[in-house]
């Protein structure tokens, strides 16, 4: 692997290609928790019609209204993905289908960067926990306060890389899919998800699995997403198992399970609704699970007793706790973004201007505002207002 002049590095394993585009001229320090990583031996409208799941048939949505202050047009192709830069929140980065990537400013959605040089669709793009570069993959994951990545690959493995050395480690598995995988943000760990539906817990510097949770108290199915909460001692994952369970990270033990089809056992796994999204609320004991069939569940953490069910007219994408409410955003298959309180169960705001599917969003550290990426090619920038603001 040779390092790239000019800010610009090329990774190269298993057919995977990482591009790493520098946006600030001087390279900032890790903080203590990358400290210990240095010893890592690194080698429509309402009238749409969906089916039984959510997806929406031939009928094609028209945008009634639009409620967004800006309109980023610059993808010729569905935008898959959307990141904003956690340091300024005044970046946003889109990949798509078109096979681009492009850095643009929420203002006035001037571009910074135009990324090209991809074979195939971009979807999923991250900035760095410093803003200072940003990446793209299948999936990935920026260590929390270091410039290291987190990758996985179609063979099961789980790659790391130090930016911009390039220097890897490879935490090896059975050959099945890693479909997906976060740093703990205790910095030291990972869980990583998997097509079987095991779930592992590494070690990154030692590089071994601490935990491995699999057979009956593993999912029956894809794993889909995966969430941890702030001080790293619980992890909850979701499948197309149509269940989300949560694990102990200390322990590796199943100490939860939830499922909207609880007391009505299915068949078989084709017959379950599909896991989308899950998070945890950061100032409350409670958790979301984002269904398929439109079904926003909220979780009592301490009891696992279901407090609301919240439900949307088409299949949810993505869900999205704020930092610091108890307000929970979500986006679905109709093509709009909505924000509900987790603790009355009600939703607050609901906000149009897609004519497609939405299929990712972001929202800024204040929640003031929100950056959609949709499959009618656009991503639009909408201000969040509350009744309280």
């Amino acid at each position: 692997m040779d390092n790239m002049d000019e800010g610009m590095i090329d990774i190269h394993g298993d057919e995977e290609i990482i591009e790493v585009i520098e946006l600030n001229e001087e390279e900032p320090g890790p903080d203590d928790l990358a400290d210990d990583l240095e010893d890592v031996d690194f080698e429509e409208s309402a009238e749409a019609n969906y089916d039984d799941e959510g997806w929406e048939t031939d009928d094609e949505m028209e945008a009634e209204q639009d409620d967004s202050e800006l309109t980023f047009s610059k993808h010729t192709g569905s935008v898959f993905c959307v990141n904003l830069d956690p340091a300024t929140n005044s970046l946003a980065v889109t990949g798509g289908e078109d096979d681009k990537a492009f850095v643009w400013r929420l203002s006035d959605g001037e571009v910074l960067f135009e990324c090209t040089g991809h074979a195939d669709s971009v979807t999923c793009a991250m900035f760095s926990h410093d803003s200072s570069l940003v990446s793209d993959l299948e999936w990935l994951e920026w260590h929390p306060c270091a410039l290291v990545l987190l990758a996985g690959t179609g063979d099961g493995n789980v790659w790391m890389w130090k930016i911009p050395s390039g220097d890897c480690k490879t935490f090896q598995s059975p050959a099945c899919q890693a479909t997906c995988g976060k740093f703990l943000p205790d910095g030291k760990r990972a869980v990583v998800g998997y097509d079987d539906g095991t779930v592992r817990v590494w070690d990154l510097k030692k590089g071994n699995a601490v935990h491995v949770v699999k057979g009956q108290d593993g999912h029956r199915g894809t794993l889909t997403c995966l969430a941890c909460n702030k001080d790293s001692s619980l992890v909850l994952t979701g499948s197309v198992d149509g269940r989300a369970k949560l694990i102990n990270t200390a322990t590796g033990k199943v100490v939860a399970v939830f499922s909207t089809n609880e007391g009505n056992p299915k068949e078989s796994i084709e017959d379950e609704i599909s896991v989308e999204s899950v998070g945890f609320c950061n100032i409350l004991p409670l958790i979301a699970v984002a269904y398929l069939d439109g079904t926003l569940a909220i979780y009592d953490i301490s009891s696992q007793v279901l407090r609301y069910r919240c439900q949307h007219q088409a299949g949810i994408v993505h869900l999205r706790w704020e930092e610091s409410s108890s307000v929970v955003s979500t986006c679905s298959l109709d093509g709009a973004l909505r924000l509900w309180d987790a603790r009355s169960g009600n939703m607050v705001s609901e906000y149009h201007g897609h004519s497609a599917e939405i299929l990712d969003f972001a929202i800024n550290r204040e929640a003031s505002h929100a950056v959609t990426a949709s499959g009618d090619k656009q991503a639009k920038v909408f201000c969040l207002q509350r009744p309280d603001r």
